[in-house]
């Protein structure tokens, strides 16, 4: 065995490949982004302790994926990341893999303004990322939102530039609808689809994910525990920062919340039958959606962090993935995933 394994840290775990063309990696991703923006204040250092928990969670050898955008906190994030990587031990660190999204334009003020996927653009993006990161490259590198301006043709063709510059290793996209893929796919070779994916987001299923495992693309699936509505630990009567934008979320807003809660409730008694907690219940229903499907945990702090790890070591049968879609039905929730301005920026929508 080698020193990792014998670590208490260490959870055996088969690794995923991010589809066909994609690297194999552990099978839970850490997204970053709550790190540095969008759910209020986090500490620094319980952040970094963080990450250095998620890359040696992973055993010995298998890669592990840290998710990241260029507009989180304004390159806060990804300085974050590089932080946490110059001081990782240097086994921990040789695991990580890095996903960045980019294209967001921001205001000093944090508003968003759109999205960038112009070739010129992908290069300038591209270029203060790996400065931010610290990095001679970015493994996964995707646009977050797609530029309505700009054919995703185009948009796809400049990171393929970038792979064969040796600048990125592999080509993702984000939040895309089952015909972009395939104008994507006919480009160059796509890895992974970040998307969002739960038990109440269940939309993905009708055209998307068929469509890219007919592609041989695999799902990054982001928001498994909805922003952490779904966590069994968001109660209704949380108050949220001013800067925590799930303020403005539909899904967190007045009888929509009350609804969603309820649904959290029935969860939990299955849950509790089974013997473990209502995050690790809702991780296992995607991890089970499919070996090709990646977990991302948004974990700010190490004691959940520890929780959704053990999501890996949950085996749900067909009794209990039955109880669990029977306590959460698909469509059973209440209020949209974004608010309606940033809805309309979702090819996978439309």
């Amino acid at each position: 065995m080698t020193t990792n394994e014998n670590t208490s840290t260490a959870i055996p775990a088969t690794a995923r490949r991010l589809g066909a063309t994609g690297p194999a990696v552990f099978p839970l991703g850490l997204g970053c982004m709550g790190m540095s923006a969008l759910y209020g204040e986090a500490d620094r250092a319980e952040s970094l302790a963080t990450v250095h928990a998620f890359l040696e969670a992973a055993p010995e050898g298998m890669s592990t994926l840290l998710d990241t955008g260029d507009f989180y906190g304004m390159g806060h994030n990804e300085l974050l990341i590089n932080e946490a990587l110059r001081t990782a031990p240097t086994t921990a660190r040789e695991k990580a893999l890095t996903s960045v999204k980019f294209g967001a334009l921001r205001t000093v003020e944090g508003g968003f303004t759109g999205y960038d996927g112009r070739p010129e653009a992908v290069k300038n993006f591209l270029a203060y990322s790996l400065q931010r990161l610290g990095r001679d490259h970015i493994d996964v590198y995707r646009i977050a939102r797609v530029d309505p301006a700009v054919p995703i043709e185009e948009t796809v063709g400049a990171i393929a530039e970038a792979v064969q510059a040796g600048h990125v290793r592999h080509i993702g996209l984000s939040e895309v609808g089952a015909d972009t893929l395939r104008r994507a796919a006919a480009v160059a070779p796509i890895s992974d689809l970040e998307i969002e994916y739960s038990l109440i987001s269940r939309g993905i299923e009708d055209q998307i994910l068929p469509t890219a495992r007919e592609l041989g693309i695999g799902v990054t699936a982001y928001g498994v525990l909805s922003r952490g509505l779904i966590s069994g630990h968001f109660s209704r009567d949380r108050a949220l920062a001013p800067s925590d934008f799930r303020g403005m979320s539909p899904r967190f807003q007045g009888d929509n919340l009350h609804r969603n809660l309820d649904l959290v409730d029935a969860l939990r008694k299955v849950a509790e039958e089974k013997g473990v907690t209502v995050a690790q219940t809702a991780i296992a229903w995607v991890l089970a959606r499919g070996e090709d499907i990646v977990p991302l945990v948004g974990a700010r702090r190490r004691d959940r962090l520890t929780e959704a790890l053990g999501a890996i070591r949950v085996e749900l049968t067909a009794a209990d993935l039955a109880a669990i879609e029977e306590a959460v039905p698909a469509g059973a929730a209440a209020g949209e995933r974004y608010p309606a301005a940033q809805m309309a920026h979702l090819d996978s929508e439309h």
